[in-house]
């Protein structure tokens, strides 16, 4: 039965705040988003958004499911089975759902381990975000991400390493153009793969319809990776002006993951490696700064959060709003990067907005997140999370299976109660 969302604002497809506006959905689908007038008739059941604002759910663009936020993830994860990580990235998976993201970019996992989570998810056998992955990051010898990344050297090697994601269900690849942060004995200023390299690579993966991401910090490896026609940098810590242009002529997405280093340096006395504090100190200032520019600059940015990374939870995702809005980004255009951007970026065709026949993914939170970006920021402030027409969350009734407007079916009460 169609359910009404009406009372209080809607956040447009173009970022603007909608007041008396209504949006029905039926099934898993939007059917009309329209001034609240047009459904006087309705006499189904019907969601009192009074005193909130109803938004699209929120996409996180970068998110490494094997990985659970801890100290130094790469020690954790040596110590675990393929069933425990396989296990434990299914649980940050709905931890995500249930902090208000409802789609993911997996940017990085082992040994195609989270690809058994993203189709349970995708095919409905899951509760969880809609998923898409890149499976293993493809870096040079020596390179960052190296501990569980396809290594490959040279032109045909990194084509072969391409191939290879593609063979293995890959829904974009990822390919490190630069040092890093956490990974021993690597400069983040340092370009790792050559122009010739990592051109060859993004050229191989759009002759197969996969765009590729480029973890690129350093500026060299930034120009190298866009000058190949990468579809997004991820971190961007280094970007100078030249990056910055090309990045805007090109349309290149930036995707800022501000969220890692900055909880990295708020935990730096919790068991963090000393090599990771020395590198995250050195870059977390200018970071901010190249972001910042290149938002003043009018650069196309889809949210991201490297959730997985040292005390960077999956489940607090929302917070790299707060984190934005911070170095300047407004609040609406914020929103705009978590939903609509994040959605092209991911060629998710039928998220990111709230419009009619679009997925009913929807997050319900209290106030004006326009006015303060916490509202949707702090999960203390949502009320009630919406995946593909079906609430899996609902701050009044505490849990997904105890809805009376939406009879959820067997999967989403079982993930319930389990205590999602």
């Amino acid at each position: 039965m169609p359910v009404l969302f009406d009372g209080g604002l809607v956040f447009g497809e173009s970022g603007q705040l909608l007041p008396d506006h209504g949006v029905m959905v039926d099934g898993d689908r939007i059917a009309a988003l329209a001034p609240s007038a047009e459904f006087v008739g309705h006499a189904g059941p019907r969601v009192d958004t009074s005193g909130g604002t109803l938004l699209p759910g929120l996409i996180d663009c970068h998110v490494h499911l094997v990985y659970g936020g801890e100290p130094d993830p790469s020690s954790t994860i040596g110590q675990l089975s393929d069933g425990q990580i396989t296990m434990k990235a299914l649980q940050r998976a709905q931890a995500s759902l249930a902090g208000g993201i409802t789609a993911v970019r997996d940017c990085g996992g082992k040994d195609y381990l989270e690809f058994a989570v993203r189709d349970a998810i995708n095919s409905g056998q899951q509760l969880g975000p809609t998923i898409r992955a890149v499976g293993r990051m493809i870096c040079m010898t020596g390179g960052h991400g190296n501990r569980i990344g396809r290594v490959a050297d040279g032109i045909d090697e990194v084509i072969k390493a391409v191939r290879e994601q593609i063979h293995a269900g890959a829904d974009q690849i990822k390919i490190m153009a630069t040092g890093g942060v956490m990974t021993p004995g690597v400069n983040p200023e340092d370009a790792h793969y050559t122009a010739e390299e990592i051109g060859a690579g993004i050229a191989e993966g759009l002759r197969f319809n996969k765009k590729s991401a480029s973890h690129a910090q350093g500026s060299e490896g930034i120009l190298n990776a866009v000058r190949g026609g990468i579809a997004s940098i991820e971190h961007g810590i280094f970007m100078t002006d030249e990056c910055i242009e090309e990045m805007l002529a090109a349309g290149t997405y930036l995707v800022p993951t501000l969220a890692a280093v900055g909880n990295i340096m708020n935990h730096a006395d919790q068991g963090v490696p000393d090599y990771v504090i020395e590198k995250a100190g050195r870059v977390l200032e200018i970071h901010k700064e190249s972001v910042r520019r290149f938002y003043q600059a009018g650069g196309l940015i889809a949210m991201g959060t490297d959730a997985g990374t040292p005390f960077n939870f999956h489940g607090a995702n929302a917070l790299e709003l707060g984190y934005m809005v911070d170095i300047g980004i407004s609040p609406s255009d914020a929103m705009v990067v978590a939903t609509r951007n994040a959605a092209d970026l991911l060629s998710l065709d039928d998220c990111g907005a709230i419009a009619a026949g679009k997925q009913a993914d929807l997050l319900l939170v209290d106030g004006n997140p326009s006015e303060r970006i916490a509202q949707v920021a702090e999960a203390a402030n949502h009320r009630l999370v919406m995946k593909a027409g079906q609430i899996v969350y609902d701050r009044q009734n505490g849990r997904g299976d105890t809805v009376s407007i939406v009879a959820p079916d067997s999967r989403f009460a079982s993930a319930a109660s389990a205590g999602f």
